[in-house]
């Protein structure tokens, strides 16, 4: 009768444990956004872009050039994207603003003449 108390007791203890530990690692680092230890460095990027082509504007979905499963998306990578779209002749040009979500708080990102700048 004594070990079927001390195993609930115990599994009540390591319960309480990880759920402290769980919501102590969502405060330890300044910012708004991605304070949890497991996204501290991920850079997540939400941008409304449109692209111009022979004077026609369509909404251009950055995400549908990232790889499967990927949505950690960063200035270098939506630089990368946005220069290829308009190297291989999709765009003439793309413009579009976001923001840019980090462990250092939320900042705004616009792209303009497709150049991405903070």
């Amino acid at each position: 009768m004594h070990a079927s108390t001390v195993l609930p007791a115990a599994q009540l203890v390591v319960t309480a444990a990880l759920v402290g530990w769980m919501i102590t690692g969502f405060t330890h680092l300044p910012g708004r956004w991605l304070r949890w230890k497991m996204f501290c460095r991920a850079t997540f990027t939400i941008i409304s872009l449109t692209g111009t082509k022979d004077g026609r504007t369509e909404p251009v979905n950055v995400y549908d050039y990232l790889s499967p499963g990927s949505f950690i998306l960063g200035p270098p990578q939506l630089q990368a994207i946005v220069s290829h779209l308009t190297d291989n002749g999709r765009y003439d040009r793309i413009d579009g603003h976001g923001r840019l979500l980090s462990a250092t708080g939320e900042q705004p990102i616009t792209v303009k003449d497709s150049h991405v700048a903070l």
